[in-house]
């Protein structure tokens, strides 16, 4: 209906002649009159929610004389003698699913453990986390309402379908002030270089998008929900038009994994490095544009392998939609499920190819064996893994196939100070090869008088001596 009225609109003001007696002539219709978004926005807003998270870490307080006192304990004492500390978030997020099944951004959650979500007609609800994917940025939260409880629902769009120039409205609670309504339209599509997420594949906008509204709806004309609202490129720290959104495809796919009882987002493994394709490569490859994905590497035990992906293909498309670059290769596999095959297009010696690729879930093979460094070693405070095509892909660690993979580092901790990173790959230590998460708390628990370090990070090895 939308659609259909903005094109009224735009066609009487071409069809009409551009002078000043045309312009003082009153409107001729209803429909010249009435563009609004009201519609679109009464279908969509009150599935849109605003959700309060909070971290709560309960410690026992120090003992006070004054609690011995009967008066002081009267007054003050239920108060005082509660002990903890807090941390509070604010963000948005839609319901997709009538018994209470909210999408929001994992940032928004991250590090919580008690929510709660307010509706659109001010009822407040307790609510479950069911599932956290980093690797997304999404989170699926499940509405503590009343028993047989019916919630209103966002209609799930195809961010396939969608072109620049649609018109888009963002809907959520920017900077806690209630929820709002901005308008704009669809400015890009397939944002890879953002580097808000590991999936990096994102809808730009000018809709208005601000603090508080990560988590909330980027929907069409129709009422459907295309995207999750995630991040804006600012300095300033408010809207300069530059918003970015989670295609709701990949939403689905997250779904899909909590809606089955899962608590971790399992990916089909493509089992090769890619690396993006600039100009000198292109020019050398044969191609008349840099686009695509160039097969840097491939892991004789993957899917790619098996299906006859070799070194120097460029891809092209995953089951015939296009791709710009290693990012939309990820995003195009991160979103389809475990199982069936995909079909790869490749350049191959500049002929087409088609590659199948079976879905399946990267092996942990060997077990990853977490554990946290402890002691006074200058690793202490890490966690780390071994590392399997599970961890490499779960954790985004390339050019890796041995060593400890680092996942967390404690702030403020020895190995804070030296300068791991997550993503970090020990490669030894005084001159011992790390193959286990084993061999680095061993040989961290011993007392050298210097630390010879070498790692892996992002591909390049470092190498640093540090005092005992």
């Amino acid at each position: 209906m939308i659609r259909k009225i903005f094109a009224a609109i735009v066609l009487a003001f071409v069809a009409a002649p551009l002078h000043a007696e045309t312009l003082r002539q009153p409107p001729a219709s209803e429909t010249q009159v009435t563009l609004s978004f009201a519609p679109v926005v009464k279908k969509a807003a009150p599935a849109v929610v605003n959700v309060y998270a909070q971290r709560v870490e309960q410690r026992a307080p120090r003992r006070n004389p004054l609690f011995d006192d009967p008066i002081f304990r009267r007054f003050f004492g239920d108060a005082l003698r509660r002990g903890g500390a807090s941390a509070q978030s604010l963000g948005s997020g839609v319901i997709v699913d009538a018994s209470g099944l909210v999408v929001t951004n994992n940032h928004v959650i991250d590090d919580m453990n008690q929510v709660k979500v307010a509706l659109s007609d001010r009822r407040e609800f307790p609510a479950d986390i069911l599932l956290r994917d980093p690797r997304s940025d999404l989170a699926i939260l499940r509405i503590k309402g009343p028993k047989g409880a019916v919630f209103p629902v966002l209609q799930m769009g195809d961010s396939d379908a969608i072109q620049v120039g649609d018109l888009a409205l963002a809907i959520g609670d920017p900077f806690g002030v209630g929820q709002t309504v901005t308008q704009g339209i669809i400015s890009a599509l397939a944002r890879t270089e953002t580097g808000i997420s590991d999936y990096g594949f994102f809808i730009q906008t000018d809709a208005a998008i601000n603090p508080g509204n990560s988590g909330g709806a980027l929907v069409d004309v129709d009422g459907r929900l295309i995207g999750i609202n995630a991040a804006i490129m600012s300095q300033s720290g408010g809207s300069v038009g530059i918003g970015f959104a989670i295609p709701v495809n990949m939403v689905k796919a997250v779904l899909a994994t909590a809606v089955a009882g899962g608590k971790e987002v399992h990916r089909p493994w493509l089992g090769a490095t890619l690396q993006n394709i600039n100009r000198d490569i292109a020019d050398s490859l044969g191609l008349d544009r840099p686009s695509g994905a160039l097969v840097a590497d491939v892991d004789p035990r993957g899917p790619a392998a098996a299906g006859g992906l070799k070194q120097g293909d460029v891809i092209t498309a995953v089951d015939g939609k296009d791709v710009y670059d290693s990012g939309s290769v990820g995003y195009r596999l991160g979103a389809k499920p475990i199982g069936g095959v995909a079909s790869l297009s490749v350049l191959r010696g500049g002929k087409k190819e088609i590659v199948p690729l079976k879905l399946l879930a990267a092996p942990e093979n060997p077990p990853r064996e977490q554990l946290t460094i402890g002691g006074s070693s200058p690793f202490s405070g890490a966690t780390v893994v071994n590392i399997s095509p599970a961890t490499a892909e779960e954790y985004s660690i390339q050019n890796a196939a041995a060593g400890v993979a680092v996942i967390a580092v404690q702030d403020e901790s020895p190995a804070a100070l030296l300068g791991l990173q997550k993503g970090d790959v020990v490669l030894s230590l005084n001159g011992e090869k790390m193959g286990a998460t084993r061999d680095l708390q061993r040989v961290a628990a011993q007392n050298p008088y210097v630390w010879r370090i070498q790692i892996n990070r992002g591909g390049q090895t470092i190498t640093s001596v540090v005092g005992g």
